[in-house]
């Protein structure tokens, strides 16, 4: 006999009914697994050819761990680490062990949604708030990004932030350098933390973070003991050239610590600047007057192209073009460069792009949480930022300016010494 029922489930108001993220879910699911067993059985192959002495594999499948949950961007992921057993003890006791790169033994998220913890505090979400925050991408609690843990995660931060600050960089030349300042409302504070942050590119063309702290504002002091500390860990060899805005604490630093290193300031800035300068209508006109120096083809052009501009605004917009032109020389410096770096010496743009949706953060959010709790927020960000800045464009990276070599308008030209026979 067939039993009906009238009892029909109501679904629960926090509980989210989307079939596509469930079948995403459970994709995700059987891919991680699957990935996880390959990698388990790729490290059983590489160790075939250890044998016990009565002929039979040492290292043997044994089971899998315990079901664990992973949090990660679309949500929960249940998933087992493979086990593997090494069946022989050598003479010191020692055994073979299988630790996956994939799934780490203690794991409990991706590491994107720890780069994501940063960006979440910078955007004025208190910790205590970040549950709540993600409930509706992660699931109901977001049991591993609770207080305790994030309060955890800083602690651990902390510890790699002291260690990246004694690295050694005696081994290490960066060609170019970009600096900024980036001001951020330090919680409940009453005045602002100014991040100090210096990024440089390697004569093969990688960009990495050199140094990072917090100044007093930007002034010469703060960016002066940045430079001093990165030399004193090795950083002998000055840049060819920095690239910076026109904050004035920066520049004289720089040539206080490297005097040899060229000024080039940076062209989004200095058009915010000259734009401030002039009427609303009047912007957009001068704007792509700009774009003609910075984008001219050689330094000539762009020189021409400056008194053009100059001839163009000058009776009616004098300080305009009074801004443009008293830097005439640290605007137009990276056309002594390969032309195929233009585009990267330009601008600050690597280290304006990880602050672009944090750096303007005015709301004041609840919990007194100190500038070092911020600071360890930006260096984290800044390091999960460093695995995606560009490397330079092209393959015709900067020689040896010692070794007789130079650039004119992007071109390289070889220097013949004077006393060299024709």
């Amino acid at each position: 006999m067939n039993e009906h029922s009238n009892i029909v489930p109501v679904r629960q108001p926090d509980e989210i009914d989307d079939p596509l993220t469930n079948i995403l879910r459970s994709g995700a699911r059987q891919l991680l697994a699957q990935a996880v067993e390959m990698e388990a059985e790729a490290f059983l192959a590489a160790m075939k050819g250890l044998k016990r002495p009565d002929g039979r594999d040492r290292l043997v499948r044994h089971g899998h761990g315990p079901v664990r949950t992973i949090q990660t961007g679309i949500g929960a992921v249940e998933v087992a680490r493979v086990k593997i057993r090494d069946r022989a003890v050598t003479s010191d006791g020692e055994r073979i062990r299988f630790t996956s790169a994939i799934l780490p033994l203690w794991a409990r998220r991706t590491k994107s949604l720890d780069a994501l913890l940063p960006v979440l505090y910078l955007r004025g979400i208190s910790t205590g708030d970040f549950q709540e925050a993600l409930a509706a991408l992660l699931g109901k609690d977001a049991p591993n990004l609770s207080p305790g843990v994030v309060s955890r995660l800083t602690t651990e931060w902390q510890l790699e932030y002291e260690r990246w600050q004694k690295r050694d960089l005696s081994a290490r030349r960066y060609v170019y350098v970009w600096a900024d300042g980036v001001f951020l409302q330090a919680r409940m504070e009453d005045h602002s933390e100014c991040m100090l942050v210096l990024i440089g590119a390697t004569p093969e063309g990688k960009k990495e973070l050199i140094g990072f702290q917090v100044g007093v504002r930007e002034s010469t002091q703060s960016w002066h003991e940045l430079l001093v500390e990165a030399k004193t860990r090795g950083l002998k060899i000055a840049p060819e050239i920095a690239v910076g805005d026109g904050a004035l604490g920066f520049w004289k630093a720089l040539d206080e610590v490297f005097p040899a290193t060229r000024h080039q300031r940076c062209w989004v800035h200095k058009t915010a600047n000259i734009l401030n300068k002039v009427a609303v209508s009047v912007q957009a006109s001068m704007k792509k007057d700009l774009r003609e120096v910075y984008l001219a083809s050689n330094r000539a052009s762009a020189e021409v192209a400056i008194d053009v501009f100059a001839e163009k605004y000058g009776a009616k917009y004098d300080k305009a073009v009074e801004c443009l032109t008293k830097d005439r020389d640290a605007m137009l410096a990276f056309y002594e460069f390969p032309a195929e770096h233009w585009d990267h010496l330009r601008t600050t743009n690597p280290i304006e792009s990880v602050f672009a949706t944090v750096r303007h953060r005015t709301v004041r959010t609840k919990g007194s949480l100190s500038s070092t709790t911020a600071k360890l927020m930006v260096f984290k960000l800044l390091c999960a930022a460093s695995k995606t800045w560009r490397r330079l464009k092209g393959t015709n990276q900067l020689p040896n300016v010692s070794a007789g070599v130079r650039f004119e308008n992007g071109i390289e030209v070889i220097q013949v010494p004077e006393n060299h026979a024709a």
